[in-house]
């Protein structure tokens, strides 16, 4: 029996922190999460099935206010994806005598943590391009808002609403949410799999970067998991959507209205010079008065920007990510072991070879290494 229909599990773990019987687990068969319920240890008290989102009719409003920006802060800008904001807001929320929850690589997973201790800032910037793992962080978070504490979740729309779900109205107040625009995610087994085919694994690294601005490849920290300059196997699947798990492709975040008070994204195809897009740009959309009070205390420098083209360049403000044909044979590969860098080529060879003809030209010294390494 699972908590809601099959294969429509969002993973935002919900219903697992609620269960005061821990019945409940995530199953996760690369193509799906589904949240299981153990019926010998049920007591159907049916509180998995009211915290899950997948059940009621989800809540949306409209951005009062669009925005692209980045963080005063010249570091806070050159170490996040985009325009460092989500990281200027979270410092600031601390600064302001506030808890931060975000998401991180710790132990081995990435997942949550919850800390007023602006030193764990830097390991929550940067994109993560996978399915995390809230774990038990909703009891933490609702512990201290009944406490009176003031708490800033940042996650994806869906686990945004898992935590408003579970936390409830009652401790809504206190409660400050900002989620990220998301194209959808794969399952954390894909990208054991890569990294193992590569020598490396999530337990021995300290830290892991999907990407540096405009450059989409993976990083340790220190230095590329594959190919410098380039897109990894890893993300060009990712960049197909052909790695996401089944309910991404029906998810109900993808439109405009959102979930959180504050929306973050990138501020693709900017009009706003070369200079400033090579350095970042955030885009920011405000849904109501907690939102603005988050971009205040962020000190985040704004811009006005053009609606039209940002949901343009933003397809999930529009749609879901469209599965694409090559997808069941590109998991049906990995799950039998097959190395993803030859599934890859095989499946997505245009991809492949833009990327291979780079490291050609990159030898030859014909163009940089930063050069066109966000073309897919």
């Amino acid at each position: 029996m699972t908590v809601c229909e099959k294969d429509h599990c969002t993973g935002c773990m919900a219903c697992v922190n609620i269960c005061p019987k821990c019945a409940i687990t995530i199953k996760d068969d690369i193509r799906s999460y589904n949240a299981e319920i153990d019926e010998n240890l049920c007591i159907k008290c049916d509180l998995c099935h009211r915290v899950c989102q997948n059940n009621y009719s989800i809540v949306f409003n409209p951005p009062q206010h669009w925005f692209q920006g980045w963080a005063e802060d010249s570091e806070l800008r050159k170490r996040g994806s985009s325009g460092g904001v989500a990281s200027a807001i979270m410092s600031g929320f601390i600064k302001n005598g506030g808890y931060v929850c975000s998401c991180l690589l710790k132990d081995g997973i990435i997942g949550f943590e919850l800390t007023n201790d602006p030193g764990i800032i830097p390991c929550m910037s940067g994109s993560k391009y996978v399915k995390s793992n809230p774990q038990s962080v909703y009891k933490e978070i609702k512990s201290l808002l009944k406490s009176g504490e003031k708490i800033l979740f940042i996650g994806l729309p869906c686990q945004v609403e898992g935590l408003k779900r579970f936390v409830g109205d009652d401790l809504s107040e206190k409660l400050y949410t900002v989620d990220m625009i998301c194209h959808g995610t794969p399952s954390p087994k894909i990208l054991d799999i890569y990294l193992s085919q590569h020598g490396k694994s999530l337990e021995t690294l300290k830290d892991i970067k999907f990407r540096k601005k405009d450059q989409f490849g993976m990083d340790d920290g220190f230095s590329t998991i594959t190919k410098s300059g380039i897109q990894d196997t890893y993300l060009m699947a990712f960049l197909n959507a052909t790695s996401y798990t089944e309910n991404c492709y029906f998810c109900k975040f993808a439109r405009t209205e959102r979930v959180s008070d504050l929306t973050l994204g990138d501020s693709w195809n900017s009009k706003l010079g070369y200079l400033e897009v090579k350095k970042g740009i955030s885009l920011i959309l405000s849904q109501n008065e907690k939102g603005e009070y988050l971009i205040k205390i962020g000190n985040v420098h704004l811009e006005n920007v053009d609606i039209e083209n940002a949901v343009a360049n933003n397809a999930q403000l529009k749609h879901t990510s469209i599965k694409p044909v090559e997808r069941e044979r590109f998991l049906s590969s990995v799950q039998r072991g097959k190395n993803i860098d030859n599934t890859v080529m095989r499946l997505l060879p245009k991809r492949y070879f833009r990327q291979l003809a780079k490291i050609i030209l990159i030898k030859l010294h014909i163009i940089k290494r930063r050069a066109y390494s966000n073309i897919n």
